[in-house]
Protein backbone atom coordinates (compact mmCIF):
# COMPACT_ATOMS: atom_id res chain seq x y z
CA UNK A 1 0.00 0.00 0.00
CA UNK A 2 2.55 2.72 0.65
CA UNK A 3 4.92 1.70 -2.24
CA UNK A 4 1.46 2.29 -4.38
CA UNK A 5 1.54 5.56 -2.78
CA UNK A 6 4.83 6.73 -3.61
CA UNK A 7 4.85 5.82 -6.88
CA UNK A 8 1.40 7.93 -7.35
CA UNK A 9 3.28 11.06 -5.32
CA UNK A 10 6.09 10.48 -8.00
CA UNK A 11 3.73 10.35 -10.85
CA UNK A 12 1.69 13.77 -9.51
CA UNK A 13 5.22 15.14 -9.94
CA UNK A 14 6.47 13.91 -13.21
CA UNK A 15 2.99 15.53 -14.45
CA UNK A 16 3.06 18.89 -12.99
CA UNK A 17 7.03 19.73 -13.51
CA UNK A 18 7.27 22.23 -16.48
CA UNK A 19 8.98 19.90 -19.43
CA UNK A 20 11.75 22.17 -21.27
CA UNK A 21 9.83 22.72 -23.67
CA UNK A 22 7.56 25.02 -21.68
CA UNK A 23 10.18 27.15 -21.14
CA UNK A 24 10.29 28.98 -24.36
CA UNK A 25 6.96 30.99 -24.89
CA UNK A 26 5.40 30.52 -28.40
CA UNK A 27 5.82 33.44 -30.72
CA UNK A 28 3.14 36.45 -30.15
CA UNK A 29 2.10 35.26 -26.30
CA UNK A 30 4.59 37.14 -24.05
CA UNK A 31 3.44 40.36 -23.61
CA UNK A 32 0.49 39.87 -25.79
CA UNK A 33 -2.72 40.30 -23.68
CA UNK A 34 -4.56 42.32 -20.86
CA UNK A 35 -7.40 41.00 -19.21
CA UNK A 36 -8.90 38.33 -15.89
CA UNK A 37 -9.14 34.46 -16.96
CA UNK A 38 -10.64 32.55 -14.30
CA UNK A 39 -10.66 28.71 -14.35
CA UNK A 40 -13.65 26.67 -13.02
CA UNK A 41 -12.13 23.34 -12.39
CA UNK A 42 -14.46 20.27 -11.55
CA UNK A 43 -13.18 18.28 -8.70
CA UNK A 44 -15.77 17.12 -6.98
CA UNK A 45 -16.09 13.14 -6.47
CA UNK A 46 -17.08 12.06 -9.84
CA UNK A 47 -12.99 13.29 -10.71
CA UNK A 48 -10.60 10.88 -10.24
CA UNK A 49 -6.75 12.05 -8.69
CA UNK A 50 -5.61 11.16 -11.87
CA UNK A 51 -7.78 13.04 -13.68
CA UNK A 52 -7.54 15.94 -11.76
CA UNK A 53 -3.72 16.16 -11.54
CA UNK A 54 -4.04 15.95 -15.73
CA UNK A 55 -6.20 19.11 -15.91
CA UNK A 56 -3.85 20.87 -13.72
CA UNK A 57 -0.89 19.51 -15.71
CA UNK A 58 -2.49 21.15 -18.73
CA UNK A 59 -2.92 24.25 -16.81
CA UNK A 60 0.43 24.54 -16.25
CA UNK A 61 1.53 24.21 -19.85
CA UNK A 62 -1.88 26.42 -21.09
CA UNK A 63 -0.77 29.33 -18.50
CA UNK A 64 2.79 28.89 -19.11
CA UNK A 65 3.61 31.30 -21.71
CA UNK A 66 1.53 34.31 -20.59
CA UNK A 67 3.16 37.60 -19.26
CA UNK A 68 1.16 37.68 -15.83
CA UNK A 69 0.53 40.96 -13.85
CA UNK A 70 -1.51 43.41 -13.07
CA UNK A 71 -1.15 45.30 -16.64
CA UNK A 72 -0.93 41.84 -18.15
CA UNK A 73 -2.73 38.68 -17.70
CA UNK A 74 -4.48 37.47 -14.40
CA UNK A 75 -5.60 34.12 -13.68
CA UNK A 76 -7.90 32.16 -10.82
CA UNK A 77 -9.12 29.29 -9.79
CA UNK A 78 -11.72 28.25 -8.53
CA UNK A 79 -12.74 24.80 -7.99
CA UNK A 80 -16.13 22.57 -8.16
CA UNK A 81 -16.85 20.43 -5.17
CA UNK A 82 -20.03 19.80 -2.57
CA UNK A 83 -18.45 23.68 -1.57
CA UNK A 84 -17.07 25.27 -4.42
CA UNK A 85 -13.39 26.84 -3.24
CA UNK A 86 -11.91 30.07 -4.61
CA UNK A 87 -7.81 28.67 -4.56
CA UNK A 88 -6.34 31.97 -5.26
CA UNK A 89 -7.59 35.16 -6.81
CA UNK A 90 -6.70 37.57 -9.48
CA UNK A 91 -4.31 39.57 -7.20
CA UNK A 92 -2.95 36.09 -5.74
CA UNK A 93 0.44 35.65 -8.67
CA UNK A 94 2.08 38.04 -10.50
CA UNK A 95 4.65 35.61 -11.87
CA UNK A 96 4.76 32.61 -13.86
CA UNK A 97 7.02 31.30 -11.09
CA UNK A 98 4.38 31.94 -7.96
CA UNK A 99 1.19 30.47 -10.80
CA UNK A 100 3.57 27.19 -11.22
CA UNK A 101 3.90 26.47 -7.75
CA UNK A 102 0.41 27.02 -6.59
CA UNK A 103 -1.04 25.02 -9.43
CA UNK A 104 1.31 21.91 -8.21
CA UNK A 105 -0.56 22.48 -4.64
CA UNK A 106 -4.03 22.30 -5.38
CA UNK A 107 -5.73 19.63 -3.83
CA UNK A 108 -8.95 18.20 -5.22
CA UNK A 109 -12.10 18.89 -2.83
CA UNK A 110 -14.21 15.69 -3.49
CA UNK A 111 -17.95 15.87 -3.44
CA UNK A 112 -20.86 16.78 -5.47
CA UNK A 113 -20.44 18.46 -7.74
CA UNK A 114 -21.94 22.42 -7.29
CA UNK A 115 -21.18 24.18 -10.15
CA UNK A 116 -24.21 26.06 -10.14
CA UNK A 117 -23.01 27.13 -6.49
CA UNK A 118 -19.82 27.53 -8.47
CA UNK A 119 -21.00 29.64 -10.65
CA UNK A 120 -22.62 32.09 -8.30
CA UNK A 121 -19.19 32.62 -6.37
CA UNK A 122 -17.69 33.82 -9.77
CA UNK A 123 -20.29 36.08 -10.61
CA UNK A 124 -20.41 37.74 -7.65
CA UNK A 125 -17.09 37.63 -6.31
CA UNK A 126 -14.50 36.87 -8.95
CA UNK A 127 -15.47 38.09 -12.01
CA UNK A 128 -17.33 40.73 -10.84
CA UNK A 129 -15.62 44.11 -11.32
CA UNK A 130 -14.36 46.43 -8.19
CA UNK A 131 -15.23 43.65 -5.97
CA UNK A 132 -12.11 43.06 -3.37
CA UNK A 133 -10.20 40.72 -5.65
CA UNK A 134 -12.22 41.09 -8.40
CA UNK A 135 -11.65 41.57 -11.71
CA UNK A 136 -10.66 45.03 -13.51
CA UNK A 137 -12.78 47.88 -14.56
CA UNK A 138 -12.81 47.39 -18.52
CA UNK A 139 -10.85 44.72 -19.13
CA UNK A 140 -11.79 41.52 -20.60
CA UNK A 141 -12.94 38.64 -18.79
CA UNK A 142 -13.18 34.97 -19.85
CA UNK A 143 -14.27 31.86 -17.76
CA UNK A 144 -12.86 28.21 -18.92
CA UNK A 145 -14.84 25.56 -17.58
CA UNK A 146 -12.92 22.08 -16.92
CA UNK A 147 -15.51 19.40 -16.57
CA UNK A 148 -16.08 15.30 -16.99
CA UNK A 149 -19.07 16.31 -17.77
CA UNK A 150 -20.94 14.45 -14.90
CA UNK A 151 -23.94 16.05 -13.43
CA UNK A 152 -23.05 19.15 -13.79
CA UNK A 153 -26.49 20.73 -12.25
CA UNK A 154 -28.31 23.58 -14.05
CA UNK A 155 -26.00 25.30 -15.80
CA UNK A 156 -27.68 27.26 -18.76
CA UNK A 157 -28.94 30.30 -16.61
CA UNK A 158 -26.00 31.17 -14.14
CA UNK A 159 -24.24 31.05 -17.62
CA UNK A 160 -25.85 32.49 -19.54
CA UNK A 161 -26.40 35.79 -17.03
CA UNK A 162 -22.78 35.77 -17.29
CA UNK A 163 -22.46 36.00 -20.68
CA UNK A 164 -24.71 39.27 -20.46
CA UNK A 165 -22.62 40.53 -18.60
CA UNK A 166 -19.86 40.53 -20.96
CA UNK A 167 -17.82 37.55 -19.51
CA UNK A 168 -16.70 35.15 -22.32
CA UNK A 169 -17.17 31.55 -21.34
CA UNK A 170 -14.58 28.88 -22.66
CA UNK A 171 -15.70 25.20 -21.66
CA UNK A 172 -12.85 21.62 -21.98
CA UNK A 173 -14.82 18.65 -21.12
CA UNK A 174 -12.68 15.47 -20.66
CA UNK A 175 -15.64 13.13 -20.46
CA UNK A 176 -19.44 12.60 -22.20
CA UNK A 177 -20.91 15.78 -21.35
CA UNK A 178 -24.19 16.48 -22.69
CA UNK A 179 -22.99 18.53 -25.86
CA UNK A 180 -26.57 20.17 -26.35
CA UNK A 181 -25.91 21.75 -23.49
CA UNK A 182 -22.84 22.60 -23.62
CA UNK A 183 -23.19 24.14 -26.58
CA UNK A 184 -25.57 26.65 -25.60
CA UNK A 185 -23.45 27.74 -22.52
CA UNK A 186 -20.05 29.16 -24.17
CA UNK A 187 -20.09 32.53 -26.09
CA UNK A 188 -20.22 32.07 -29.98
CA UNK A 189 -18.38 30.74 -32.06
CA UNK A 190 -19.24 27.64 -30.48
CA UNK A 191 -16.49 25.56 -32.72
CA UNK A 192 -14.26 28.24 -31.12
CA UNK A 193 -15.02 28.18 -27.32
CA UNK A 194 -15.72 24.41 -26.75
CA UNK A 195 -13.68 21.52 -26.75
CA UNK A 196 -13.80 17.78 -26.52
CA UNK A 197 -11.00 15.32 -25.41
CA UNK A 198 -9.15 12.51 -23.67
CA UNK A 199 -7.94 13.31 -20.64
CA UNK A 200 -5.05 11.54 -21.54
CA UNK A 201 -4.71 13.74 -25.15
CA UNK A 202 -5.33 17.27 -23.20
CA UNK A 203 -2.14 18.74 -24.90
CA UNK A 204 -3.34 18.25 -28.22
CA UNK A 205 -6.06 21.24 -27.45
CA UNK A 206 -3.25 23.71 -25.88
CA UNK A 207 -2.50 25.79 -28.49
CA UNK A 208 -5.88 26.40 -29.76
CA UNK A 209 -7.33 27.03 -26.61
CA UNK A 210 -4.61 29.32 -25.49
CA UNK A 211 -5.26 31.09 -29.27
CA UNK A 212 -9.14 30.94 -28.05
CA UNK A 213 -8.18 32.80 -24.87
CA UNK A 214 -5.57 35.95 -26.35
CA UNK A 215 -8.48 36.33 -29.08
CA UNK A 216 -10.57 37.55 -26.84
CA UNK A 217 -7.75 39.47 -23.98
CA UNK A 218 -5.37 40.45 -26.84
CA UNK A 219 -4.43 43.90 -25.58
CA UNK A 220 -3.59 46.67 -28.57
CA UNK A 221 -0.08 47.56 -27.26
CA UNK A 222 1.62 50.02 -29.30
CA UNK A 223 -1.12 52.85 -31.66
CA UNK A 224 -0.33 55.57 -33.39
CA UNK A 225 -1.42 58.76 -33.52
CA UNK A 226 -1.21 62.31 -34.16
CA UNK A 227 -0.97 61.79 -38.12
CA UNK A 228 0.44 64.52 -40.36
CA UNK A 229 1.55 64.71 -43.92
CA UNK A 230 5.13 64.22 -42.68
CA UNK A 231 4.72 62.85 -39.15
CA UNK A 232 3.41 60.17 -36.67
CA UNK A 233 3.54 59.72 -33.48
CA UNK A 234 4.03 55.93 -31.78
CA UNK A 235 2.58 55.36 -28.67
CA UNK A 236 2.91 52.11 -26.55
CA UNK A 237 2.15 50.59 -23.06
CA UNK A 238 5.35 51.43 -21.00
CA UNK A 239 6.81 47.86 -20.65
CA UNK A 240 9.90 47.96 -19.69
CA UNK A 241 9.10 50.58 -16.62
CA UNK A 242 11.16 50.07 -13.62
CA UNK A 243 13.71 47.53 -15.76
CA UNK A 244 17.37 48.40 -17.22
CA UNK A 245 16.83 48.67 -21.49
CA UNK A 246 15.73 50.44 -24.04
CA UNK A 247 13.12 50.25 -27.06
CA UNK A 248 14.40 49.89 -30.35
CA UNK A 249 12.01 51.62 -33.00
CA UNK A 250 12.40 51.28 -36.79
CA UNK A 251 10.27 52.46 -39.63
CA UNK A 252 9.74 52.37 -43.62
CA UNK A 253 7.53 52.97 -46.13
CA UNK A 254 5.81 50.39 -47.68
CA UNK A 255 6.06 49.68 -51.57
CA UNK A 256 2.69 50.30 -52.94
CA UNK A 257 1.96 46.72 -54.09
CA UNK A 258 2.38 45.94 -50.27
CA UNK A 259 0.51 48.53 -48.84
CA UNK A 260 -2.64 47.65 -49.18
CA UNK A 261 -5.49 50.08 -47.52
CA UNK A 262 -3.44 51.67 -45.22
CA UNK A 263 -5.66 51.81 -42.51
CA UNK A 264 -3.91 51.06 -40.08
CA UNK A 265 -3.75 48.31 -37.55
CA UNK A 266 -1.64 46.88 -34.35
CA UNK A 267 0.14 43.37 -33.95
CA UNK A 268 2.90 41.35 -32.82
CA UNK A 269 5.14 40.63 -35.75
CA UNK A 270 8.03 42.64 -37.66
CA UNK A 271 7.57 43.50 -40.74
CA UNK A 272 10.37 46.26 -41.91
CA UNK A 273 12.59 43.22 -43.93
CA UNK A 274 13.37 43.88 -46.96
CA UNK A 275 13.54 47.78 -47.53
CA UNK A 276 15.41 50.69 -46.18
CA UNK A 277 14.57 51.76 -42.58
CA UNK A 278 15.43 54.33 -40.16
CA UNK A 279 15.71 53.81 -36.92
CA UNK A 280 15.91 55.14 -33.17
CA UNK A 281 15.83 54.19 -29.90
CA UNK A 282 13.88 55.61 -26.80
CA UNK A 283 15.04 55.46 -22.97
CA UNK A 284 12.89 52.91 -20.62
CA UNK A 285 10.40 55.47 -19.13
CA UNK A 286 9.76 56.39 -22.73
CA UNK A 287 6.04 55.64 -23.83
CA UNK A 288 5.91 57.92 -26.97
CA UNK A 289 8.12 58.67 -30.21
CA UNK A 290 8.05 60.94 -32.82
CA UNK A 291 8.26 59.95 -36.58
CA UNK A 292 9.44 62.81 -38.81
CA UNK A 293 10.54 63.38 -42.28
CA UNK A 294 7.66 60.89 -43.42
CA UNK A 295 6.11 61.22 -47.12
CA UNK A 296 2.73 62.26 -47.71
CA UNK A 297 -0.04 59.97 -48.68
CA UNK A 298 2.51 57.08 -47.76
CA UNK A 299 1.92 53.71 -46.27
CA UNK A 300 4.71 53.16 -43.63
CA UNK A 301 5.36 49.95 -41.04
CA UNK A 302 6.70 50.58 -37.81
CA UNK A 303 8.18 47.85 -35.30
CA UNK A 304 8.92 48.19 -31.70
CA UNK A 305 11.05 46.35 -29.82
CA UNK A 306 11.50 46.46 -25.85
CA UNK A 307 15.05 45.50 -25.40
CA UNK A 308 15.88 44.11 -22.03
CA UNK A 309 18.01 41.82 -20.05
CA UNK A 310 15.66 41.40 -17.43
CA UNK A 311 12.95 40.13 -19.64
CA UNK A 312 11.88 38.90 -22.52
CA UNK A 313 9.63 40.96 -25.09
CA UNK A 314 8.18 40.64 -28.49
CA UNK A 315 8.52 42.98 -31.44
CA UNK A 316 5.76 44.78 -31.94
CA UNK A 317 4.37 46.26 -35.17
CA UNK A 318 1.77 48.83 -36.97
CA UNK A 319 1.06 49.27 -40.08
CA UNK A 320 -0.31 53.15 -40.83
CA UNK A 321 -0.50 56.13 -43.51
CA UNK A 322 0.05 59.46 -43.67
CA UNK A 323 -2.12 62.58 -44.78
CA UNK A 324 -2.38 63.69 -48.36
CA UNK A 325 -0.45 67.00 -49.03
CA UNK A 326 -2.44 69.51 -48.47
CA UNK A 327 -1.65 72.45 -50.62
CA UNK A 328 -3.57 75.68 -49.11
CA UNK A 329 -5.90 76.95 -49.48
CA UNK A 330 -8.05 73.63 -48.96
CA UNK A 331 -10.78 76.25 -47.78
CA UNK A 332 -12.37 79.25 -48.26
CA UNK A 333 -15.01 81.18 -45.79
CA UNK A 334 -17.30 84.24 -45.44
CA UNK A 335 -17.46 86.15 -41.95
CA UNK A 336 -18.40 89.75 -41.23
CA UNK A 337 -20.92 89.98 -44.52
CA UNK A 338 -22.14 93.64 -44.29
CA UNK A 339 -24.01 95.69 -47.01
CA UNK A 340 -20.08 97.33 -48.48
CA UNK A 341 -17.85 94.75 -47.11
CA UNK A 342 -16.62 91.60 -46.37
CA UNK A 343 -14.34 88.73 -44.82
CA UNK A 344 -12.50 86.44 -46.85
CA UNK A 345 -10.70 83.36 -45.05
CA UNK A 346 -8.48 80.78 -46.07
CA UNK A 347 -6.79 77.64 -44.95
CA UNK A 348 -4.60 75.99 -43.56
CA UNK A 349 -1.80 79.07 -42.89
CA UNK A 350 1.40 77.29 -44.59
CA UNK A 351 3.58 80.54 -44.58
CA UNK A 352 6.68 77.93 -44.86
CA UNK A 353 5.22 77.09 -48.42
CA UNK A 354 3.28 79.64 -49.62
CA UNK A 355 5.07 82.77 -51.46
CA UNK A 356 1.70 85.03 -51.36
CA UNK A 357 -1.86 84.97 -51.99
CA UNK A 358 -4.13 86.60 -54.65
CA UNK A 359 -7.26 87.62 -54.29
CA UNK A 360 -9.86 88.58 -56.80
CA UNK A 361 -13.76 89.22 -56.93
CA UNK A 362 -15.93 90.29 -59.07
CA UNK A 363 -19.59 90.55 -59.04
CA UNK A 364 -22.34 88.40 -60.58
CA UNK A 365 -22.85 88.01 -63.25
CA UNK A 366 -20.46 90.61 -65.22
CA UNK A 367 -18.67 93.12 -63.09
CA UNK A 368 -15.26 94.75 -63.36
CA UNK A 369 -12.43 92.12 -61.65
CA UNK A 370 -11.08 93.43 -58.75
CA UNK A 371 -7.69 92.28 -57.12
CA UNK A 372 -5.33 92.38 -53.94
CA UNK A 373 -2.19 90.83 -53.33
CA UNK A 374 -2.05 89.11 -49.64
CA UNK A 375 1.37 88.70 -47.27
CA UNK A 376 1.91 84.62 -46.85
CA UNK A 377 1.80 84.88 -43.16
CA UNK A 378 -2.10 85.99 -43.69
CA UNK A 379 -4.82 84.31 -44.02
CA UNK A 380 -7.65 86.94 -44.27
CA UNK A 381 -8.85 89.73 -46.12
CA UNK A 382 -11.21 92.69 -45.68
CA UNK A 383 -13.28 93.18 -49.23
CA UNK A 384 -14.27 97.00 -48.85
CA UNK A 385 -16.52 99.45 -51.65
CA UNK A 386 -18.78 96.48 -52.24
CA UNK A 387 -22.40 97.00 -54.21
CA UNK A 388 -25.27 96.28 -51.67
CA UNK A 389 -27.30 93.20 -51.99
CA UNK A 390 -25.09 92.01 -54.54
CA UNK A 391 -23.54 88.11 -55.39
CA UNK A 392 -19.96 88.10 -55.74
CA UNK A 393 -17.24 85.23 -56.90
CA UNK A 394 -14.11 85.40 -54.80
CA UNK A 395 -10.82 83.83 -55.84
CA UNK A 396 -7.81 83.02 -53.58
CA UNK A 397 -4.66 81.53 -55.29
CA UNK A 398 -1.75 80.98 -53.60
CA UNK A 399 1.28 80.61 -54.76
CA UNK A 400 4.03 78.21 -53.12
CA UNK A 401 7.75 78.37 -53.69
CA UNK A 402 7.59 75.19 -55.47
CA UNK A 403 5.97 76.82 -58.52
CA UNK A 404 2.64 75.53 -58.08
CA UNK A 405 -0.47 77.59 -57.69
CA UNK A 406 -3.75 76.38 -56.41
CA UNK A 407 -6.94 78.36 -56.06
CA UNK A 408 -10.02 78.22 -54.67
CA UNK A 409 -13.63 80.01 -55.27
CA UNK A 410 -16.55 80.85 -53.34
CA UNK A 411 -19.45 83.05 -54.04
CA UNK A 412 -20.33 85.60 -51.71
CA UNK A 413 -23.08 87.82 -50.90
CA UNK A 414 -23.39 91.43 -49.32
CA UNK A 415 -26.34 92.48 -47.05
CA UNK A 416 -29.75 94.52 -48.98
CA UNK A 417 -29.60 98.15 -47.82
CA UNK A 418 -33.05 98.31 -45.38
CA UNK A 419 -33.83 101.66 -44.69
CA UNK A 420 -35.71 102.76 -41.35
CA UNK A 421 -39.19 104.46 -41.50
CA UNK A 422 -38.84 107.89 -42.04
CA UNK A 423 -41.50 109.17 -40.10
CA UNK A 424 -44.55 108.10 -38.03
CA UNK A 425 -47.94 110.32 -37.17
CA UNK A 426 -50.73 109.09 -35.19
CA UNK A 427 -54.13 111.77 -35.85
CA UNK A 428 -56.91 110.84 -33.06
CA UNK A 429 -60.15 110.85 -34.97
CA UNK A 430 -63.40 110.98 -32.12
CA UNK A 431 -63.32 108.77 -29.19
CA UNK A 432 -61.77 105.75 -31.00
CA UNK A 433 -59.88 105.80 -34.32
CA UNK A 434 -56.61 107.28 -35.14
CA UNK A 435 -55.37 108.12 -38.42
CA UNK A 436 -52.01 106.94 -39.03
CA UNK A 437 -49.59 108.25 -41.29
CA UNK A 438 -45.96 107.55 -42.27
CA UNK A 439 -43.39 108.47 -44.72
CA UNK A 440 -40.44 105.46 -45.85
CA UNK A 441 -36.98 106.28 -46.91
CA UNK A 442 -36.10 105.16 -50.75
CA UNK A 443 -35.36 101.42 -51.27
CA UNK A 444 -36.79 97.96 -52.56
CA UNK A 445 -39.91 98.31 -50.61
CA UNK A 446 -42.00 94.83 -50.53
CA UNK A 447 -44.50 96.11 -47.98
CA UNK A 448 -45.02 97.37 -44.55
CA UNK A 449 -45.97 95.15 -41.24
CA UNK A 450 -48.26 97.26 -38.59
CA UNK A 451 -49.32 96.29 -35.48
CA UNK A 452 -50.93 97.67 -32.46
CA UNK A 453 -51.90 96.97 -29.01
CA UNK A 454 -54.17 98.14 -26.22
CA UNK A 455 -51.73 98.90 -23.62
CA UNK A 456 -55.04 99.67 -20.58
CA UNK A 457 -57.06 96.84 -22.62
CA UNK A 458 -58.82 94.17 -20.66
CA UNK A 459 -58.60 92.25 -23.85
CA UNK A 460 -54.68 91.59 -24.03
CA UNK A 461 -52.63 90.75 -27.59
CA UNK A 462 -51.43 91.86 -30.25
CA UNK A 463 -52.68 92.43 -33.73
CA UNK A 464 -51.01 92.76 -37.01
CA UNK A 465 -51.40 93.22 -40.80
CA UNK A 466 -49.78 93.63 -44.09
CA UNK A 467 -49.84 96.86 -46.14
CA UNK A 468 -48.89 96.75 -49.63
CA UNK A 469 -45.76 98.82 -50.85
CA UNK A 470 -47.34 102.00 -52.61
CA UNK A 471 -49.67 102.67 -48.77
CA UNK A 472 -48.70 105.50 -47.15
CA UNK A 473 -51.43 105.99 -44.31
CA UNK A 474 -54.66 104.04 -42.87
CA UNK A 475 -56.99 104.15 -40.46
CA UNK A 476 -57.26 102.11 -36.96
CA UNK A 477 -60.93 102.02 -35.51
CA UNK A 478 -62.59 101.09 -32.27
CA UNK A 479 -59.55 101.02 -30.26
CA UNK A 480 -59.25 100.86 -26.72
CA UNK A 481 -57.40 103.63 -24.87
CA UNK A 482 -53.67 103.99 -25.11
CA UNK A 483 -52.96 102.19 -28.17
CA UNK A 484 -49.29 101.70 -29.17
CA UNK A 485 -48.70 101.43 -33.41
CA UNK A 486 -46.38 100.80 -34.82
CA UNK A 487 -44.75 100.47 -38.60
CA UNK A 488 -41.79 98.54 -40.01
CA UNK A 489 -40.98 98.94 -43.78
CA UNK A 490 -40.10 95.36 -45.44
CA UNK A 491 -37.16 94.78 -47.54
CA UNK A 492 -36.67 91.66 -49.76
CA UNK A 493 -34.30 89.69 -47.17
CA UNK A 494 -35.49 91.22 -44.04
CA UNK A 495 -37.25 93.95 -42.24
CA UNK A 496 -35.96 97.15 -41.54
CA UNK A 497 -36.67 99.24 -38.53
CA UNK A 498 -39.92 100.63 -37.54
CA UNK A 499 -41.16 103.24 -35.68
CA UNK A 500 -43.99 103.22 -32.96
CA UNK A 501 -46.53 106.13 -31.54
CA UNK A 502 -48.78 105.56 -28.62
CA UNK A 503 -52.65 107.17 -29.21
CA UNK A 504 -54.84 108.59 -26.34
CA UNK A 505 -58.39 108.24 -26.08
CA UNK A 506 -61.35 108.65 -23.18
CA UNK A 507 -62.95 105.24 -24.55
CA UNK A 508 -62.97 101.56 -23.76
CA UNK A 509 -64.43 100.61 -27.32
CA UNK A 510 -63.86 97.14 -27.99
CA UNK A 511 -62.68 95.08 -30.42
CA UNK A 512 -59.72 96.45 -32.49
CA UNK A 513 -60.59 97.29 -36.08
CA UNK A 514 -58.52 99.22 -39.29
CA UNK A 515 -59.38 101.32 -42.48
CA UNK A 516 -57.33 101.66 -44.96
Amino acid sequence: MESRMLATWALLCVLLRPSATQNTAPEGVLNCCEGDVLFLLDSSGSVSSYEHSRMLAFLSELLLPFSLGEDQVRVGLLQVGTRPRLEFGFDAHGAQSGLQGALRNVKPLRGDTNTVEALRMAKDRALRPGAPGGAREGLPRVLVWLTDGVKPGDVIGPMAELREEGVAVLVVSTGHGNYQVLRQVVSPLVENHLYFVDIDDMSIITEDLRDAIIEIIRAERITVRDVATDSATLQWRPVLSGLTGYYEIRFSSLPPGEAGGGGGGGGTSPSTSGSQYQRLTQSAESSTARLTGLKPDTTYTATLTPESNDQAFNTLSITFKTKPEVLSPAMVTVSESGQTSVRVSWGPSQPETVTSYYVEYSALPRGKLHAVTVGRTQNSTLLRDLQPDTTYLVTVSARHASGTERAMSVKVCTQEVTPALADLQLTTVGSDAVQVDWRSSPGSLRGYWLTWEGRQSSVPGQRSFYLPPGSLSTRLTRLPPATRVCVSPIYRTARGEGLCCTAQFNSNALPYGYQS
